[in-house]
């Protein structure tokens, strides 16, 4: 979890963010600063943003070279932000308030959630106790996709499951300030390393 205080700026909390996926603590370069005030100044909300860099997070690890797994710049995940912008552009288109959009986007991502869980669940029925309510925001949507993934990996082997946790601590670095980063980034890493084991589709 950020420690980030409620009132952080939109700089701050994508900056934190991406350090938080990244693995370790780093500076914005000049002109992914340019990004991020570029992404300010459209209006682009946060959420669009960090879906955007959680997916950018997630495919490198298995696109980079070997021994890396990691963004090393911010405007690496230009593409994947123009890619949830457009998503969310797409659900906006009729609405009266951003934020009527943002909520239709989260509730969207459950009910997707809860489709790829079902047929999961066919073939890993330790997914049926699973109880995952309707989100009141992005945040507890967010987690609930954490949740699930950690469930998975759970229906692992012993021996492939701490394989994979290994992996995902080698590639989460370990050199956060805080341990809520450390947690965040070694869940990320964990998470797509699952999906990739299990090909598990997309949860948005």
């Amino acid at each position: 979890m950020s420690l980030l205080p409620d009132d952080a700026t939109f700089h701050e909390r994508v900056q934190d963010l991406f350090t938080t996926y990244r693995g370790r603590g780093v500076s914005l370069s000049s002109d992914d600063v340019d990004l991020v005030q570029q992404w300010a100044e459209a209006e682009v909300p946060f959420e669009v943003v960090a879906r955007g860099i959680r997916t950018a997070a997630e495919r490198a690890v298995f696109d980079a070279a070997e021994g890396q797994g990691q963004l090393r710049f911010l405007r690496a995940c230009r593409k994947t932000v123009d890619a949830e912008l457009a998503k969310y552009l797409k659900r906006a288109a009729g609405k009266t308030e951003a934020r009527a959009a943002t909520e239709a986007l989260h509730l969207e991502r459950h009910k997707k959630l809860l489709r790829v869980v079902k047929r999961l669940a066919v073939e890993r029925p330790a997914l049926r106790a699973l109880t995952l309510r309707v989100p009141d925001d992005f945040a507890q949507a967010d987690r609930q996709e954490h949740l699930v993934l950690a469930a998975l990996a759970r229906t692992l082997p012993f021996v492939e499951r701490v394989t994979l946790l290994r992996e995902a601590r080698r590639l989460s670095g370990g050199l956060l300030a805080t341990a809520g980063a450390r947690r965040d980034a070694l869940r990320l890493h964990r998470g797509a390393l699952v999906r990739h084991r299990l090909d598990v589709p997309s949860f948005w």
